[in-house]
């Protein structure tokens, strides 16, 4: 019995996407000192973009990276899953950039394409993998 290969691809994008969510979090918690907002968010702008911007990627990111880890174990190419993950990976940071910009923005809009069209395309080539063994 073999035994089975470590996804390290899914190990790197998961991490790298961690701990862009874990600053995310601490934006938030900064802001909320700052604004002495405990709750909710108040009256702060800033503070409501803050917490959208790590809610956007604590609501995609993790569905993201499941596909992609499902896609890894069933054997997917190394180079279409780090085309997948790093596009993740850069679309999350544009998020984070285009957020505090008036909306539409190029960088919120390209982020999400590339974000929920990542997830469809991974869960397709997951599935293609999956009928093929």
């Amino acid at each position: 019995m073999s035994l089975p290969s470590i996804p390290t691809v899914t190990a790197l994008y998961g991490s790298l996407n961690a701990i862009v969510n874990i600053g995310l979090a601490m934006r938030v918690s900064s802001i909320r000192r700052r604004d002495k907002v405990s709750l909710g968010t108040g009256e702060s702008k800033d503070l409501l973009v803050a917490v959208r911007t790590h809610g956007n990627s604590a609501e995609f990111v993790p569905l993201a990276i499941v596909t992609l880890l499902l896609c890894e174990l069933c054997g997917g190419s190394s180079v279409i899953l780090h085309v997948l993950g790093g596009s993740l990976l850069v679309a999350r940071v544009l998020h984070v950039y285009g957020m505090p910009r008036r909306a539409p923005n190029f960088y919120r809009v390209s982020s999400n394409v590339v974000t929920w069209g990542g997830i469809v395309a991974t869960a397709a080539y997951t599935l293609l993998l999956r009928t093929r063994t």
